[in-house]
């Protein structure tokens, strides 16, 4: 990340509300640099009392298997799913949401998130982008690409739930969302918690190693966070037995096996 990109980050986090010690925590910084960059930067606190008006809503889509592995209480009707939910489907754990609102006569914004429900929250986002209406249905297929079938449509109540309930739960476990977060969260509108759904598969943290995750970093947190022996995971392990970190690509650790303690 180059000293502009930081800088713009540490802007967006400070007027999502963050102080520079929880600024520091999310981008990996001194707290330091983090005050310094805050200062540099003059950007203003947001006063957590003001609102800005919300943009019109398109439409709201997830992914289908969203809802496997959790609970969710009062569950409205329109909180649709696929009817059959396999343990740990394709989408299970790791759904993704997109969310479009209007922008100008000719163009829409969109925002994207990538969440796992069962341990880290947000792991990606994709901040305000605008476009062409005529080129969104084209870039929510690209979007949802990755995932088998269409997305389901949904309201943004489910978005709001899902998407800020996971973050919460997250934070309660020791994780904080990607950055870009806090960039696209105003897209999801004004929300109140405690989230309907109940995070974590069937209840309990599960961590399932990303191509990006340090499998070590996650479990000592869960250990701190929960206790050892209080949530699941599934990681790789390399040819000498260790934890696989991705960091360590560059030695020739090839990954052999996975690994899964309940």
């Amino acid at each position: 990340m180059n000293s502009d990109d930081l800088a713009s980050r540490v802007q967006a986090l400070r007027a999502a509300g963050s102080t520079p010690k929880q600024i520091a925590r999310t981008l990996g910084i001194p707290r330091s640099k983090a005050v310094s960059l805050v200062h540099n930067g003059a950007t203003p606190r947001r006063d957590r009392g003001t609102t800005t008006p919300e943009k019109q809503l398109i439409g709201c889509w997830i992914t289908r298997q969203w809802s496997n592995g959790l609970t969710i209480e009062n569950r409205p009707s329109d909180w649709i799913d696929d009817d059959e939910l396999p343990p740990l489907a394709m989408g299970a754990g790791l759904p993704s949401v997109a969310v479009v609102r209007e922008h100008s006569d000719k163009e829409v914004s969109v925002c994207g998130y990538l969440v796992d429900t069962y341990c880290q929250g947000v792991k990606n986002a994709v901040p305000p982008h605008m476009m062409d209406r005529r080129d969104l249905t084209a870039y929510l297929a690209h979007f949802f690409s990755a995932y088998e079938g269409e997305p389901l449509p949904a309201p943004i109540e489910l978005a709001q739930n899902l998407v800020l309930g996971a973050v919460e739960y997250a934070q309660s476990l020791g994780f904080d969302p990607n950055p870009d977060f806090y960039l696209a969260k105003p897209h999801l509108g004004a929300w109140q918690p405690p989230s309907q759904i109940r995070f974590g598969l069937d209840g309990k943290p599960y961590f399932q190693q990303g191509p990006y995750d340090n499998a070590t970093r996650v479990m000592r947190t869960l250990d701190r966070s929960v206790g050892r022996g209080n949530y699941h995971f599934t990681a790789v392990i390399t040819t000498d037995g260790d934890l696989y970190d991705p960091e360590e690509v560059s030695e020739g650790r090839v990954a052999k096996a996975a690994g899964r303690r309940r």
